[in-house]
């Protein structure tokens, strides 16, 4: 169910109207991109933790089925949330990207994984290992609410979320 690859500039020239009603929004330009894969797409998946990495390990180990996770990690700079191991079986495992609202760790790993990764930053501690979080819910990341279902499109332009899977 892996999305086509869409770029994101191209998706707002041609979808104005969607942009007037808020079904697509655009993230404010806070991510850092990491990873091989640049340019991915697919439903969204998410995810709300704090300084925890346990529930994201939890989702990365299921089949991705071309799919997106985005984590609310509160944006918190103390620590990573993710790192090399995890986005290295979220690639086997057949994730198309993963956006994290906090840190990762292991940033050569990462960049070399064919997989699409957005984070605000890296951060050489780990993260508590408690499994505290909610899954499934509205997450509010970058001036945007999204919610799990939606979809997202990211390229080096930035990132979108649409409530619907877009065409061109």
């Amino acid at each position: 169910m892996a999305a086509l690859p869409l770029a994101t500039a191209e998706a707002c020239d041609a979808n104005p109207h969607l942009i007037l009603t808020g079904e697509v929004r655009a993230l404010q330009p806070i991510f850092q991109i990491y990873g091989r894969r640049q340019v991915f797409a697919g439903p969204i998946v998410t995810l709300k933790v704090f300084e925890d990495n346990v529930l994201i390990r939890e989702f990365l180990e299921e089949k991705g089925h071309g799919r997106v996770l985005v984590v609310d990690g509160g944006g918190s700079m103390r620590c990573a949330i993710l790192g090399g191991n995890p986005v290295q079986q979220a690639q086997n495992n057949g994730w198309a990207g993963i956006v994290v609202n906090g840190c990762i760790r292991d940033v050569d790993e990462i960049n070399g994984c064919d997989i699409g990764v957005r984070a605000l930053g890296s951060h050489p501690m780990k993260a508590n290992k408690k499994g505290i979080g909610e899954k499934h819910v509205p997450v509010s990341i970058a001036g945007t609410r999204i919610c799990d279902g939606e979809w997202l499109y990211a390229d080096t332009d930035g990132i979108l979320i649409s409530r619907t899977e877009l065409t061109i």
